[in-house]
């Protein structure tokens, strides 16, 4: 069974940065992408940042020139690097791979982010 686990929440002040790792364990195929949400309590989750079937990225217009979506293979990991961060950004971030093939997909926990000074 595929799992992932993201690391790297904390608090930060306004103007900090973070970067969010999320760990994949299982098997997968080339035909996953990966992309990062976030979500308050009573607030729908929101798509920040994410991978197309071609690699391209796609960023939420709030986040757009502050946040970078990458990946290491070798590793089986995600990351999400968020500069500048602003207390609007507090939320828990959560990653989530599908497939566009077989329509399957999976999340993680979720890791809390708190910008506040």
């Amino acid at each position: 069974q595929v799992q992932l686990v993201e690391s790297g929440g904390g608090l930060v002040q306004p103007g900090g940065s973070l970067r969010l790792s999320c760990a994949v364990s299982g098997s997968i195929d080339n035909t996953y992408v990966m992309g990062w949400y976030r979500q308050t309590p009573g607030w729908a989750r929101q798509l920040v940042a994410a991978f197309d079937r071609i690699g391209k990225t796609s960023y939420h217009d709030s986040v757009k020139g502050r946040f970078t979506i990458s990946r290491d293979d070798a590793k089986n990991t995600g990351y999400l690097q968020m500069d500048n961060l602003k207390p609007e950004g507090t939320a828990v971030y959560t990653c989530n791979l599908r497939s566009w093939y077989a329509g399957l997909g999976f999340w993680g926990q979720g890791t809390l982010v708190k910008v506040s000074s």
